[in-house]
C-alpha cells in the first residue's frame, strides 16, 4: 500500500467521472449501483441539452499514490441538505475527500453511503466544521439470489401507463414519510421534491412502474431504476396503509424481480434497518444483504 498522500480529483462533468471511474464502478455493480444509475442518468440528461440543475452536482475520485483509484463519491443528491453519497474506500482516502472539499470550501451537510467509510468523511467534515456528525438512518443493501415465489394473493400486477401519473406521483411522494414513520422517525431528510411529475413521467413512459391492482383497483406501486452493469435496483416500493398486512409488496416484488431476472439482470435493493417488515418481506422472497450502509447528519 502507498503512503503518499491521496490525491482527490472533482468533476461537475459524468462523462469525465466515468472515463475515470468507469473500471472501478464495473468490478462490483451492485455494490456500485447507485452511484452507476445516477451518473449515468446524469449524462444522458448532458447529451439531451437539459441545464445542470441549481443543486449542487459533481463527483469525486479518490487515488492513492500510485494512481489507482481508491474510492469514488458523488454529491448529486436534490434534496437538502445535498448529502454526499460514499462507495467503500480506505480510512486514509476517506479523509483525504474529506479535507479536499474543505479546502475548496464545500460546506458538509450529510453524507450516506458504505461504512464504514461514510462515517469516517461525515466524522472528518464535522471535526472540521466545528460541528458534530450523527447517523439519521441505517440502510442495508441486498441482492435477490434464487427467488423464492410467496403465497399468492388477490389482484395482478401491471405496468404503469399515462393515465396513472396522479397516483404513482402521490405514492412516490409519500413513500418517503412513510417509510420514516414505520422505522419510528418522526423528522428527518425531506425527499418529496426529488419526485416530480416529469420524473414520473418519464419513469412511467420507460416501463419502470408497476401498479399491483385489485378489482381494478390500484393498491401497490413497484418501481426500479435502469439498468447499470447488468444491474437493476428495484424501488421504492410503497403500499398506502390502508391496503398494507395482505401480501400485497411481497406479491408485485417478486413479480417485478422475475421479470428482471428473465431479462438477465442481477436485482438489488435497499431496506432500512430500522423497519422490520420490509426487511423480513425480502429476506422472504431470497435477497441476502451485501453491505450495511448509513446516512449521516453533519452539523
Amino acid at each position: 500500500m502507498s503512503h503518499e498522500p491521496h490525491e482527490v480529483v472533482i468533476t461537475e462533468d459524468p462523462a469525465r467521472f466515468l472515463a475515470l471511474a468507469d473500471e472501478h464502478l464495473a468490478a462490483d455493480p451492485v455494490l456500485t449501483t447507485v452511484v452507476s444509475t445516477v451518473t449515468h442518468r446524469a449524462l444522458t440528461q448532458v447529451e439531451r441539452g437539459l441545464p445542470a440543475p441549481a443543486h449542487p452536482r459533481w463527483w469525486a475520485v479518490v487515488r492513492d499514490g500510485s494512481g489507482k483509484v481508491a474510492g469514488v463519491a458523488m454529491r448529486t443528491a436534490p434534496f437538502a441538505p445535498y448529502p454526499l453519497f460514499v462507495l467503500p474506500m480506505a480510512d486514509e482516502a476517506a479523509v483525504a475527500l474529506a479535507r479536499a472539499l474543505h479546502a475548496r470550501g464545500e460546506l458538509v451537510g450529510g453524507a450516506n453511503g458504505a461504512l464504514p467509510a461514510t462515517r469516517v468523511v461525515a466524522d472528518e467534515a464535522a471535526r472540521l466544521q466545528g460541528v458534530a456528525a450523527s447517523v439519521w438512518e441505517h440502510t442495508r443493501l441486498f441482492e435477490l439470489g434464487e427467488l423464492v415465489e410467496p403465497a399468492p394473493v388477490d389482484g395482478r400486477l401491471r405496468q404503469a401507463t399515462a393515465d396513472d401519473t396522479d397516483v404513482c406521483l402521490a405514492w412516490f411522494q409519500a413513500f418517503a414519510a412513510d417509510a420514516a414513520e414505520q422505522a419510528g422517525r418522526t423528522e428527518g431528510e425531506g425527499h418529496e421534491e426529488y419526485f416530480t411529475r416529469d420524473d414520473m413521467v418519464e419513469r412511467i413512459d420507460a416501463g419502470r412502474v408497476w401498479l399491483w391492482e385489485v378489482a381494478g383497483a390500484p393498491v401497490h406501486l413497484t418501481g426500479f431504476n435502469p439498468p447499470s452493469f447488468g444491474v437493476v435496483r428495484v424501488g421504492p416500493v410503497y403500499t398506502p396503509k390502508e391496503q398494507r398486512g395482505r401480501g400485497y409488496a411481497s406479491a408485485a416484488v417478486a413479480a417485478v424481480s422475475r421479470r428482471l431476472l428473465d431479462e438477465g439482470a442481477r436485482v438489488c435493493l435497499f431496506t432500512d434497518q430500522a423497519n422490520p417488515t420490509s426487511n423480513r418481506i425480502y429476506q422472504a422472497l431470497g435477497y441476502r444483504p451485501v453491505v450495511d450502509m448509513a446516512n449521516f447528519v453533519v452539523g
